[in-house]
């Protein structure tokens, strides 16, 4: 019996007797592929480059859009019925502790006075009457012609007088301090609740103040980057006007979720008063704790199936790595987990090493 090689597949002898065209095509096509794959693997693992993996310092950044807004408000309400008159602010205006913003007039408040002035003027002639009294009752006891009880009794009258007198200063002062809306802190004027003319009821707001220095910004984080802000935490703050860098500090956070699904961070300036105003907005950078990982360059990641990987060699050969990789800085990037210091890592033609395995198991289709 006499043997005939033939270097074509059997499979391929039979559809060349089917369809000798279509096979054809079908064998080429097959055969150039596995070609090229082939010249790509040993192209690949004949220019490769490598880089020692390096460890490197690293200060996670925690970026947030930021607003600042008024720690604060303070409403200045009526402490009586009356019409208002003298009113000259006006919202955004700067005014000064002690600052008188308006006043009251009106028959409730004029009736108060009236009579604050009677109980004064009444409490007045007491004390002058308790302190004639003291004095005549003290020179009778230096001539013997009155008593110690006599001059305590007159040192009694006198006391009670004088508190009297000391009551009724004070509440005539009262009713007159209720006559003015005065700022009680300097700040700027945020809204105005009254106009001049206007009868207000006791309690009714009239201006609303946002005292100076109550203003701190406010920053929403969401999801692993709020769990990493800690009270205390530093940064750096960046109006949209790029007027300048502002250090800021955590200084509470709300422990709120807002609709959007992140949570409110509130800062504050690092050193003295910050030079912002209420409304302005820009980004706010916070430093996380630093960490100690490896780097690699950048171009050394595969992404494969939603997996990164990178190309390794060691005393077998080359292998495939996965990796978890962090943020990068400049060319580089940080690998969280996977990759230990000193691995020799490929940088150059690594993709297609990574994926040469594919012509070195690759197998004709039947």
């Amino acid at each position: 019996m006499t043997y005939r090689y033939s270097s074509t597949p059997s499979f391929l002898r039979r559809s060349f007797r089917d369809n000798p065209r279509r096979s054809l095509w079908r064998w080429l096509t097959t055969a150039m592929l596995a070609l090229v794959l082939t010249t790509q693997s040993a192209f690949a693992q004949n220019s490769v480059g490598m880089v020692k993996v390096q460890t490197k310092r690293m200060t996670p950044q925690l970026n947030a859009y930021a607003q600042v807004e008024p720690t604060s408000v303070l409403p200045l309400n009526a402490a009586e019925t009356g019409v208002v008159s003298g009113l000259s602010v006006a919202p955004g205006m700067h005014v000064r502790a002690g600052q008188v913003l308006a006043e009251l007039s009106g028959p409730s408040i004029q009736n108060l006075l009236l009579q604050d002035k009677a109980n004064l003027r009444s409490a007045k002639a007491q004390f002058d009457d308790a302190q004639k009294s003291l004095a005549i009752q003290e020179d009778q006891l230096r001539i013997h012609l009155s008593t110690r009880e006599m001059v305590h009794q007159a040192q009694s009258t006198f006391s009670k007088a004088q508190a009297g007198l000391k009551n009724a200063e004070a509440q005539l002062s009262a009713v007159e301090r209720m006559r003015t809306v005065t700022a009680p802190t300097g700040g700027v004027v945020l809204s105005l609740s009254s106009r001049n003319g206007q009868l207000v009821q006791a309690g009714q707001p009239l201006v609303t103040l946002q005292s100076d220095g109550s203003l701190w910004l406010v920053a929403t984080y969401y999801g692993n980057d709020l769990r990493a802000i800690r009270a205390g935490m530093t940064g750096q703050f960046t109006p949209s006007d790029s007027s300048g860098v502002i250090p800021v500090q955590v200084a509470a956070l709300f422990a709120s979720v807002t609709p959007g699904g992140g949570e409110q961070v509130a800062l504050q300036p690092t050193r003295g008063h910050a030079a912002w105003i209420n409304g302005e907005s820009g980004t706010v950078v916070l430093h996380a704790q630093s960490r100690i990982l490896p780097v690699v360059p950048t171009r050394a990641l595969i992404l494969d199936q939603g997996k990164w990987w990178v190309m390794i060699r060691n005393a077998k050969g080359y292998r495939a790595q996965q990796v978890v990789p962090g943020p990068s800085q400049g060319w580089n990037t940080f690998i969280k987990s996977g990759l230990a210091p000193g691995a020799k890592v490929v940088t150059t033609n690594a993709y297609l090493l990574f994926h040469s395995e594919i012509s070195e198991h690759y197998q004709i289709p039947d």
